[in-house]
């Protein structure tokens, strides 16, 4: 569960390292590549409804949630000596039903999971180390405030199907 955990992180943090179109000035390399630098919350896991499996959906239907209440269980935070600091609370999700009993509650989580690492961001594909030695590749785009990871192959069961995580950056 640790590394499905860890897999999905991987897969937010690659969304936070997405660039804008190379215009073939070379100033922009340093801004693409630094695009990626800050905490980065996930709010969005946009897949294809016709193909989604039910447990991706799930997936979606409780991040949305949660984002609504401002409550995020995934954060990167992108430093400059290329460090990645990963918190996760997917971990200590529990779903239970609301206070009036009409409907289901998922209160934000209070616990968390916190990995370090590194990583590397070429504007275009987002690299992280991942604890067990293994490196995660995954193509990402920047746009402005707005991270977007490619989840397609990311081994992070219901995630990896199709699909893309898509991060916010705090401000």
């Amino acid at each position: 569960m640790k590394r499905n955990i860890w897999m999905l992180a991987m897969a937010s943090a690659l969304v936070l390292s997405c660039s804008k179109d190379d215009d073939g000035n070379n100033n922009n390399e340093a801004t693409d590549e630094s695009a990626i630098l800050g905490i980065w919350d996930a709010v969005e896991l946009q897949i294809d409804e016709a193909t989604a499996s039910d447990d991706a959906k799930n997936g979606r239907d409780a991040l949305n949630f949660l984002t609504a209440k401002d409550c995020y269980v995934i954060t990167f935070t992108f430093n400059e000596n290329l460090t990645v600091v990963a918190d996760n609370s997917v971990n200590y999700l529990q779903i239970g039903v609301n206070s009036q009993g009409t409907g289901l509650d998922i209160p934000c989580p209070t616990e968390k999971d916190t990995d370090n690492s590194t990583y590397t961001y070429d504007g275009k594909v987002l690299s992280i180390l991942d604890d067990q030695g293994m490196t995660v590749n995954a193509n990402a785009t920047v746009d402005g405030t707005t991270l977007t990871v490619d989840a397609t192959g990311l081994d992070i069961p219901n995630f990896n199907a199709s699909g893309q995580l898509v991060f916010k950056k705090r401000e």
